[in-house]
């Protein structure tokens, strides 16, 4: 008896230490179950709060946009901006008001008037240039005595033609000089030869070429007055007549090969094939 009644005595003793331990377990849950609701409520606090500062920047931008429309519409640009269209118009008004005025000087300025087309030549006027032309080959051939009585001629038939007979009148005069120093002119070829490298150099190529053809007359054969003939009728520009003086000289003295190859009065020549041929196709 003794033994159950102190199974039953502990058994009372432990069963409100029991109940006790599960009142406060209770507690202890009561107590825990709302802190969870203040996690709850701190992730509910903090989300508002990420979303308030992503959403600021958007707000400041706003703002930024309200703060410059302000600036520009105070700044005197848009006023400028918004005077320019007026100002344009008024230019553009301008422009047409100076067109109009420069048609209207253009359309009251007369015509220009053409000139009348060139007067064609009288038949003394084109018989006076015919003869004027063939006395001046005379003068430039070196034929002075020819070209003195055919300029005469000219001006007996033709002195009413005054540009005509005011040029022949001046050949005339020239060729009369020259015919005046052929009587104090040497007579032998080389005194002639002589006078005519004077003239050559000096550019009176025209003279020149009548020393040396007077040169010839007198003695054909001589290669160094053929070689001077072909580089005066060079500087006269008559490559033709040149190349056969040339020619000439080089058959009766060949070694002027070497001295045509670099002489300056020969220059008009050296385009031609003929000068080639004539003076590097054959052995020096």
């Amino acid at each position: 008896m003794s033994s159950s009644l102190t199974k039953a005595l502990r058994r009372s003793t432990t069963r409100p230490s029991g109940r006790r331990a599960s009142a406060k377990t209770a507690k202890r849950a009561i107590k825990a179950k709302p802190s969870r609701p203040k996690a709850k409520r701190a992730s509910v606090a903090k989300a508002p709060t990420r979303k308030l500062a992503k959403a600021r920047p958007v707000k400041k931008a706003a703002k930024t946009q309200k703060v410059a429309l302000k600036t520009k519409k105070a700044t005197p640009k848009s006023k400028a901006h918004k005077a320019a269209p007026a100002q344009h118009k008024k230019v553009t008004v301008s422009r047409v008001k100076k067109t109009q005025k420069l048609a209207a000087v253009r359309a009251a300025r007369p015509s220009p008037i053409a000139p009348p087309p060139p007067r064609p030549p009288t038949q003394d006027e084109s018989a006076a240039l015919g003869a004027f032309e063939k006395a001046h080959k005379e003068f430039s051939r070196g034929r002075f005595a020819e070209a003195r009585n055919q300029f005469r001629i000219l001006l007996d038939k033709y002195s009413q033609v005054s540009e005509v007979a005011a040029r022949a009148r001046t050949y005339l005069a020239i060729a009369e000089s020259r015919l005046r120093t052929e009587s104090i002119l040497p007579r032998d070829a080389d005194s002639l030869y002589d006078r005519g490298v004077i003239e050559l150099n000096r550019g009176e190529y025209v003279a020149a070429q009548e020393m040396f053809e007077r040169a010839l007359k007198r003695e054909p054969e001589a290669a160094h007055i053929h070689y001077g003939l072909a580089a005066t009728r060079a500087r006269l520009g008559s490559i033709d007549l040149a190349l056969q003086s040339l020619q000439r000289a080089l058959d009766l003295q060949p070694n002027l090969r070497v001295r045509a190859q670099h002489d300056h009065d020969l220059n008009p020549l050296r385009n031609d094939p003929d000068f080639d041929r004539l003076i590097f196709s054959h052995p020096s």
